[in-house]
């Protein structure tokens, strides 16, 4: 019998004050690398939100594994968890060391041990420097990366990004781009910048709360692209040409 999908939702629907955000939305998430493209306000954050449990479904639910998520409790963050677009939605400790040791502690670590092996991590990849350093005192792009490598200390079998591109450099982009395609995990990705999605195995356009395209990522993200250009061309008519 095959394995139940990672992640899963079941016909879903999400209001949000008078906006119907989600309506009977249904998709599998199977793939290890998923991108999820579209424009501001086309649904991808709430998805997002969605598949982590911070917010539940008015109806329909959402399975990790076959298991209901927002069922899990505290066993719900070594399913899933979520690097969010700002890292100061995020960040709670004053140093990098107490950050990235936090999400260790679901794993039963004392705070001692949770320090020692976020140390181990940071020196392991060449960051021991960072142990120490003030969250405050750090640039946005490297608050970023703070909350990466939380995540990826944490070490939850699904990981979402939402926006993860947005406030990084171009080394620190490609430094994040490698990562992701090293770890085991199902990785989500969010992003307007398509060049990180568009060899993903699966990418999915999202509009207006559903799903406009899902399929091979060079062809969503060529199909989103047109309809792009389509648009932009609608808004500036060129004028007719004269002939003399």
């Amino acid at each position: 019998m095959p394995s139940a999908p990672a992640l899963e939702l079941q016909h879903v629907h999400l209001q949000r004050g008078r906006t119907q955000v989600f309506e009977g939305l249904s998709m599998q998430l199977h793939e290890p690398r998923i991108g999820l493209i579209g424009d501001n306000g086309a649904g991808k954050t709430s998805l997002l939100r969605l598949l982590c449990g911070l917010e539940a479904p008015d109806q329909g639910q959402v399975l990790s594994q076959g298991q209901n998520l927002h069922a899990a409790g505290s066993q719900r963050a070594r399913w899933v968890g979520m690097m969010f677009q700002n890292p100061d939605d995020q960040i709670i400790f004053p140093t990098v060391v107490e950050e990235l040791a936090l999400g260790l502690q679901p794993q039963g670590l004392n705070k001692k041990a949770a320090q020692a092996q976020a140390r181990q991590f940071l020196h392991a990849r060449g960051l021991q420097d960072w142990a120490e350093r003030a969250v405050t005192s750090l640039s946005q792009g490297q608050r970023q990366h703070v909350c990466w490598l939380a995540l990826l200390l944490a070490g939850p079998r699904s990981l979402l990004l939402d926006e993860p591109y947005a406030s990084l450099d171009l080394p620190s982009q490609a430094q994040l781009a490698h990562d992701i395609a090293q770890t085991t995990q199902q990785v989500i990705v969010s992003t307007h910048l398509l060049d990180h999605v568009r060899h993903f195995p699966r990418v999915i356009w999202m509009e207006g709360g559903n799903v406009r395209a899902d399929g091979l990522g060079a062809q969503v993200c060529a199909a989103y692209e047109a309809h792009v250009r389509q648009r932009i061309a609608a808004l500036h008519p060129q004028p007719p040409a004269h002939h003399g």
